[in-house]
């Protein structure tokens, strides 16, 4: 599945050494990382394994999508969106900081959202911990809506984190994606 919008390229990953090199630069940054459940990436060799265990291995599964956000300009990575294939068909992103604030996620988002409702899926779902209030923004502007919040102990990094569950039903039937709340004992309702 390949989307391109006025100014990006979204696609699947390559097995080649520019992507490789990109997504290296997007995942060794301890601010694109901060509330992600894994560490920044010291290596070049590290983003090879990542790619072979974490997006290789969903695309050969056919378990949910996990895209490059590439600028038109030269179709390299410079940031990701993902679909779990699990039902909550969990929709994430990442950018490299120094496209922070230009539209590209909620641009990517938005043709990837229209992509998944053409496709069939009835509903997406996102969480966001609640220091990452920017996350919080683009989900809203991607028109999800807030749920509820739950509280889990993050692994591998065993950090408790309370997080904030949105949700997109794309089909129009009203619904409300609820395993995290009947998974985790410390749920509630904010007023946000």
């Amino acid at each position: 599945m390949k989307m391109e919008t006025e100014r990006l390229i979204i696609r699947n990953f390559e097995d080649n050494d520019g992507d490789y090199h990109a997504l290296f630069k997007i995942m060794r940054d301890v601010d694109v990382n901060r509330y992600l459940p894994w560490y920044p990436l010291g290596t070049t060799e590290e983003a090879i394994d990542f790619y072979t265990k974490r997006i290789l291995t969903r695309y050969i599964n056919k378990n949910g999508f996990y895209f490059a956000v590439c600028l038109k300009t030269d179709n390299l990575p410079i940031g990701y969106i993902t679909v779990s294939g699990d039902d909550s068909h969990d929709f994430g992103y990442g950018l490299r900081k120094e496209y922070w604030n230009q539209g590209i996620i909620t641009e990517a988002s938005e043709a990837v959202i229209k992509e998944l409702a053409r496709v069939g899926y009835r509903y997406i779902t996102a969480t966001h911990d609640i220091n990452n209030v920017a996350s919080g923004k683009i989900m809203k502007k991607l028109g999800m809506e807030y749920k509820y919040s739950y509280v889990e102990m993050w692994q591998p990094k065993n950090i408790q984190v309370t997080f904030r569950m949105y949700q997109l039903n794309l089909d129009g039937v009203e619904r409300t994606y609820d395993k995290y709340w009947n998974v985790y004992e410390d749920h509630f309702i904010e007023s946000i």
